[in-house]
């Protein structure tokens, strides 16, 4: 199976399970690798705590790292939660501590998460995507502190009609602009299965970026089930690598000391 590039654990404010439990799924499910990328999501308002307890993370990562290296990689990753506004605090954090892989997700868009329904009051859903990705693309434009970008139309995970009139073709302007930093920059672009499992038939981001990303250039690809609880880690990884090779890709993503490598579909 695909090794597993997006993982939380209870270290994320928004889940409960313990990291052993991730890692002994994945063993269970064959897995050579996987990456715990925890959230860090600073200077936010929500109901609960992104702060990433890094002096605990780590150590705790590398006690796991060596008890489990018989039976898998365990990589050590972070989900940093990107905003132009806190670029010094989110430089020092990647520079200061030794991941393997860093995810660069938006989660708050004007301080407000897309999971909660406030985000969409005031503005037609079609404007609500819109914004999302105009100010997603002002941040990969200004950021360099990670490896690849997560989830990008996370968005519509939470619309009030989720992807019922989503199209890519509505915001492929702003979207190709996304895509093209990226491949300017050297950024992988992630394949994030969780869509699957909120019910929308496709991975975040849709089929159709993915394609249109392969088509502009783009080489790296991550894949990753953004699991919360162990029976959704690796979920749907047999559709991704369907699809990707679909889009035409021969392989994916992972990484070591924040260095590439590919591996086959």
């Amino acid at each position: 199976m695909l090794c597993d590039f997006h993982l939380h654990t209870s270290f994320s404010g928004d889940s409960d399970t313990p990291p052993v439990r991730q890692i002994e799924q994945a063993v269970r499910l064959g897995m050579a690798c996987i990456c715990i990328t925890d959230h860090h999501d600073m200077d936010v308002r929500s109901a609960c705590d992104f702060n990433l307890a890094l002096p605990d993370y780590f150590p705790a990562m590398e006690e796991l790292r060596d008890r489990y290296r018989k039976n898998l990689k365990v990589e050590i990753g972070i989900e940093l939660g990107l905003q132009n506004h806190i670029i010094p605090e989110l430089n020092q954090v990647a520079l200061e501590y030794p991941f393997d892989f860093i995810i660069g997700s938006c989660h708050f868009i004007d301080g407000l998460d897309p999971y909660y329904p406030e985000y969409f009051e005031g503005r037609t859903e079609s404007e609500s995507y819109r914004h999302f990705f105009e100010v997603t693309l002002k941040r990969v434009q200004n950021m360099d502190c990670f490896d690849a970008l997560g989830h990008l139309d996370y968005v519509v995970r939470y619309g009030p009609n989720k992807n019922q009139a989503y199209h890519y073709k509505d915001y492929q302007d702003v979207i190709d602009l996304i895509l093209k930093t990226l491949i300017h920059k050297g950024k992988a672009l992630e394949c994030n299965t969780g869509g699957f499992h909120y019910g929308l038939g496709h991975p975040n981001p849709c089929e159709e970026i993915l394609c249109r990303y392969r088509e502009l250039g783009g080489e790296l690809i991550t894949v990753g089930s953004d699991a919360h609880s162990p029976e959704y880690v690796g979920y749907a990884f047999d559709s991704a690598a369907l699809l990707l090779k679909k889009c035409g890709f021969s392989y994916y993503t992972v990484y070591h000391k924040r260095i590439p490598r590919f591996l086959p579909l």
